[in-house]
């Protein structure tokens, strides 16, 4: 179903205005195809029929209203889309729609101009993920919806907002999602295109980003290498304490390229397996885990990161599933990586509790299909 039919009309008198919409309201009673379809074609002719700048009846708003509380999914979607850009339609049912199902509330949420901040604020508070993404995206939202965002901390919303250039985001609030990008790989490569990253930030994310994206931000901030060399090492430094277990093999100054040898050497004698990686977890190595999983699995290590900072464990799941970790251990290595990881992966869809038996062949290819768009 077409969300706009446009029909030729002549411009109605009031009273034939009246009638038209009286008679549209008695349509939305009706519970028959055929009275929907003749809905859909007098509203359409009666959209047609409102001039520019001009406030739609009353009774247009009151059988909106009752469309979107009683009629199908498809009549519900096919108003949102009629009504995205729609300057005259009535605010609450914008905000109705906004709350609705995501693929209904999706355009008027990325483009009505009625949803005002307060709006924005209550999707980010009662709707769904996927809903507050799409606010994230939607184009010029306010420093306090930005904020908001922020202060939620979901990694798939904060990387919409990071790669929305129209956003009002402030020095201070980009400083904050900058910092979030420290545990959320996913952050990283919309935040060094953004337009206002400043010298100051832009030193701050090239500790912690690949080398791609270091040449990126060369190439717009003048970074001092010899300065930035004192944080990176105190970042990368090993304790040093004594170490044990694991961490023999990873104890020089270079934390994460003595790592990253180390799973080298052992998937080319054959040694790296799925019980190293329990292991490495077990003693809390999250980084070592990572670089292991990246190198099993022959995934990216930004895709590895980022799977552990999702809303829920699912590609963790598969991560895991793919490198050939027990699904009898995941729930212990899940919560072993909760508790090195500020909680996440989150708690939300656990769809994996139905795919136990998940080929890691299958497992792999679902996992790149998930992360595929995740780069560094």
């Amino acid at each position: 179903m077409t969300a706009v039919i446009r029909l030729q009309t002549s411009q109605p008198s009031d009273a034939e205005a009246l009638t038209s919409a009286s008679r549209l309201l008695e349509l939305a009673r009706g519970k028959t195809t055929d009275d929907r379809r003749r809905l859909l074609l007098g509203i359409a002719a009666l959209c047609d029929a409102t001039p520019p700048g001009a406030e739609a009846s009353p009774l247009l708003g009151d059988i909106f209203m009752i469309i979107a509380r009683q009629a199908e999914r498809d009549i519900r979607k096919a108003l949102s889309e009629s009504l995205a850009s729609a300057e005259w339609a009535p605010p609450a049912l914008i905000a109705m729609l906004a709350l609705d199902e995501i693929e209904i509330a999706r355009p008027v949420i990325a483009a009505s101009p009625l949803l005002n901040d307060h709006d924005l604020l209550r999707v980010l508070v009662e709707a769904t993920i996927e809903h507050q993404i799409e606010v994230a995206r939607r184009p010029h939202i306010s420093g306090s919806v930005a904020d908001a965002i922020i202060d939620r901390g979901d990694p798939a919303t904060l990387t919409a907002l990071a790669a929305n250039r129209t956003a009002q985001v402030s020095e201070d609030a980009l400083g904050r999602l900058v910092e979030h990008s420290r545990r959320i790989a996913a952050l990283r490569a919309p935040l060094t295109r953004h337009p206002r990253l400043n010298d100051a930030l832009a030193t701050q994310l090239y500790q912690w980003v690949g080398q791609a994206l270091r040449e990126a931000i060369g190439e717009r901030f003048r970074v001092d290498e010899s300065k930035l060399a004192v944080a990176i090492d105190a970042v990368t430094r090993p304790p040093l304490a004594e170490p044990k277990g694991i961490e023999e093999a990873v104890s020089i100054i270079d934390k994460e390229e003595m790592e990253r040898r180390l799973v080298a050497k052992l998937q080319s004698a054959g040694q790296l397996r799925a019980g190293f990686l329990i292991r490495a977890i077990r003693e809390k190595r999250l980084s070592l885990f990572e670089h292991g999983v990246t190198a099993l699995g022959g995934f990216t290590l930004d895709q590895v990161r980022a799977a552990i900072v999702r809303p829920s464990p699912d590609a963790l799941f598969l991560l895991c599933a793919a490198v050939g970790i027990d699904r009898a251990v995941f729930p212990a290595v899940l919560e072993e990586i909760r508790s090195m990881s500020d909680g996440w992966p989150g708690g939300g869809d656990v769809g994996y509790h139905g795919r136990m038996s998940l080929p890691p062949s299958a497992a792999a290819r679902e996992f790149r299909a998930l992360m595929g768009h995740v780069g560094g």
